[in-house]
């Protein structure tokens, strides 16, 4: 077990000393606050990336944490936010950067002040991925069944997912102010157009992704790009609950690098040990968890929501799959033993 959390472990000590280094025991405390909060808001993340990586060769798996990983901790955790308040502040990402570091507070308002966007792009992407799970017509392993098996009998409706998630965007954007509701509704659209051409490019590119009852991604470019948006929708909330800890960017970086790391061990380990096939309604938790978090994404542009009720909802949901998982099999072996299998 410790193989897989040696590197995250020497990742973590070399971030809180560079935190400590950066701004003394404060800045090392606020780097190791960073990573629990970005780990305990991850662990669906890593689940639900165990669940498409076990089905991928050990060669694109290696990919996924050679190539993936820089893109998680420097691309959508330091670059990202850089882009975003480049754009809106009218500047270039070098300026964006000084701006970070030489007046934190003026980045922050600028990256917060977006977050009605950020939120529906993200929330529109995770819904996309939620649905797209349970809303498979030949879906036929069903965690709460009353539900599950209905989202399934939905799913015969072509492109059901995209009717839905719009449906789920206009609502929200109806008690937005007017200013705010045309980038609010812009932003959703880009996600849902994102989630709709990583989807297309990876079944044109690795064949036919659908795989197994059309819930398999493939290995590929174009699934490793899935993979990254994906990621990408989870940490927006994270990156800007970040600023309420600390307006310092190395820090934020280094907090939230630790995150990723363990989100990739714990996604190595899930995959190699086979977990996942033990416990057959992980998977199905952890995209419930992926709604939990989508819906939670979008109504945070009307209600602020603490950024611990998301990551507590999904350890709740994965936990109750995990129980679950574990009860089904100690009735799949009685019935075994009575069967005298």
């Amino acid at each position: 077990m410790l193989k897989h959390y040696f590197s995250s472990i020497m990742v973590t000590v070399l971030a809180v000393a560079a935190g400590f280094w950066i701004d003394g025991p404060a800045g090392a405390w606020m780097v190791l606050v960073l990573g629990v909060l970005e780990i305990s808001l991850s662990f669906d993340n890593a689940v639900v990336n165990a669940s498409i990586l076990q089905h991928w060769s050990p060669l694109w798996q290696a990919r996924f944490i050679r190539y993936g990983l820089p893109v998680a901790v420097f691309g959508m955790r330091f670059a990202f936010p850089l882009i975003i308040v480049a754009i809106l502040a009218d500047i270039d990402p070098v300026e964006a950067f000084t701006l970070a570091l030489h007046q934190p507070d003026a980045y922050a308002r600028i990256l917060t002040a977006s977050h009605h966007q950020i939120a529906a792009y993200g929330g529109a992407f995770l819904f996309m991925a939620f649905f797209k799970y349970f809303l498979d017509k030949e879906k036929n392993v069903h965690w709460i069944e009353f539900i599950e098996r209905r989202l399934s009998l939905l799913g015969k409706l072509e492109a059901i997912q995209v009717v839905l998630v719009l449906l789920i965007l206009i609502a929200a954007a109806g008690d937005l102010p007017a200013a705010d509701r045309y980038a609010f509704m812009l932003s959703g659209l880009a996600g849902l157009i994102t989630y709709v051409l990583a989807d297309a490019l990876g079944t044109l590119v690795d064949g036919d992704a659908a795989g197994k009852g059309g819930r398999m991604v493939k290995e590929g470019v174009m699934g490793l790009l899935y993979l990254e948006l994906l990621d990408a929708s989870f940490s927006f909330d994270g990156v800007i609950g970040a600023f309420a800890v600390t307006n310092n960017i190395l820090i934020i970086t280094l907090g939230l690098g630790i995150g990723a790391m363990f989100v990739r061990s714990i996604t190595l380990h899930l995959v190699e040990t086979g977990k996942l096939a033990e416990y057959r309604f992980l998977e199905h938790s952890a995209f419930w968890a992926i709604g939990a978090l989508a819906a939670l994404t979008i109504s945070g542009v009307h209600w602020d929501i603490p950024d611990g009720v998301a990551g507590l909802l999904g350890g709740l949901l994965i936990g109750l799959g995990l129980l679950s998982s574990m009860a089904a099999n100690k009735r799949d072996a009685k019935a075994a033993m009575a069967k005298g299998v």
